[in-house]
């Protein structure tokens, strides 16, 4: 079958204040050599589909620097292949997706798919596309939505849209914006649909001056439409705050969930960089962390993420840390329990200690 992957930027929420300042949700920094979006794409090429469009949002630089023609995901192609949607108007506000898949409806109509698979950009987890649209078409759903019981830690913040489900596994409802429980079926915003239905939901909807996709195409149709769910049992922690993500980061020092994601199933592929490996010099001393190509360390790590080109002077000691690309921890230095994104310097003999939260160092900051 002939499907067409989109991964949906428009919609991003703003979990990562600090990180999303100049880039999308989807072009953060994760696990020491990828970007959130590497996952969606990887499971994308894992199922076969060869054409991916990604509509963007406002900040779409970062994205399509990091994504390029493609070919790290297969996906440089005569035929098919990777496309980039920036906003067709971007001075307007975005006040949701549906106006931006009328824009490109064209590009909907002329693709030879029969199947979209629309999902967000930010999810870390190895979905397998296809089953979950064998599925689809076994269930002879008009749509499947994918969900994942909650198992992240308790919030506050009604973030999260609910599954309500009927015993076949339809969905009878979706409470938008709610606050999660332990082992509530929580919606990915990933849908599988045939390619005329979606043309014809957005169409209807953008008549209607109807913004979004999730309240207005699929909550405002469960009554009409057969929407199946389809549950998503393996891992994939849920980032919806700063610690959210530290820890997340973290879980990738567990040598289990390191095989599981980058040696078992399929590979997660990630844009590549021409960098020698890691230098280590005589006194440098490492211990329970994960340390991307062309770093050099002379200082002390422990319970850290080191992203690619991270520099660890002598004296220097990082803890419980994530380091992103560029960064640089001089002479004498201690930081604990920091994020620092890229480019950012830590100065020679200063202190950093995060508290409860951990202390975020904003892009090229210098402290």
């Amino acid at each position: 079958m002939n499907v067409l992957g989109v991964i949906n930027l428009i919609n991003e929420k703003p979990f990562l204040k600090e990180l999303t300042e100049q880039r999308s949700l989807a072009s953060v920094p994760f696990a020491g050599r990828y970007r959130l979006i590497d996952f969606t794409l990887s499971n994308f090429t894992h199922a076969g589909i060869k054409q991916v469009a990604v509509f963007t949002n406002g900040k779409f630089r970062s994205i399509m620097d990091h994504l390029g023609s493609g070919k790290e995901w297969d996906l440089d192609r005569h035929n098919g292949g990777l496309f980039l949607l920036p906003p067709v108007h971007p001075d307007q506000k975005s006040n949701g997706d549906i106006p931006a898949f009328y824009d490109y409806l064209e590009m909907f109509r002329r693709s030879p798919a029969e199947v979209i698979v629309l999902s967000p950009g930010y999810h870390v987890g190895k979905i397998d596309y296809q089953d979950a649209i064998l599925h689809h078409e076994n269930s002879q759903a008009d749509i499947t939505v994918l969900y994942k019981h909650y198992d992240g830690d308790s919030i506050r913040k009604p973030i999260y849209h609910k599954c309500r489900l009927r015993e076949d596994g339809s969905l009878a409802d979706i409470e938008m914006y709610s606050v999660p429980r332990s082992g509530d079926p929580i919606c990915l915003e990933t849908y599988i649909l045939k390619k005329s239905l979606f043309i014809e939901m957005i169409e209807l909807c953008y008549q209607n001056n109807e913004h979004d996709f999730l309240k207005y195409g699929i909550k405002a149709n469960l009554d009409q439409l057969h929407v199946q769910g389809y549950s998503f049992q393996g891992h994939m922690p849920f980032i919806h705050s700063m610690e959210s993500y530290y820890e997340s980061n973290m879980a990738f020092l567990n040598p289990d969930v390191i095989r599981s994601y980058f040696y078992e199933q399929w590979n997660i592929f990630t844009k590549v960089k021409h960098e020698a490996p890691v230098k280590y010099s005589a006194t440098s001393n490492v211990s329970n962390s994960f340390i991307a190509n062309g770093c050099e360390i002379e200082g002390t790590v422990e319970n850290s993420v080191l992203f690619r080109g991270v520099a660890v002077k002598k004296g220097a000691i990082v803890r419980n840390s994530i380091i992103m690309q560029k960064g640089a921890i001089e002479e004498g230095a201690y930081v604990e329990n920091i994020i620092a994104d890229k480019h950012a310097k830590i100065s020679e003999n200063k202190a950093l200690v995060g508290e409860v939260e951990p202390k975020v160092i904003k892009k090229a900051e210098i402290v």
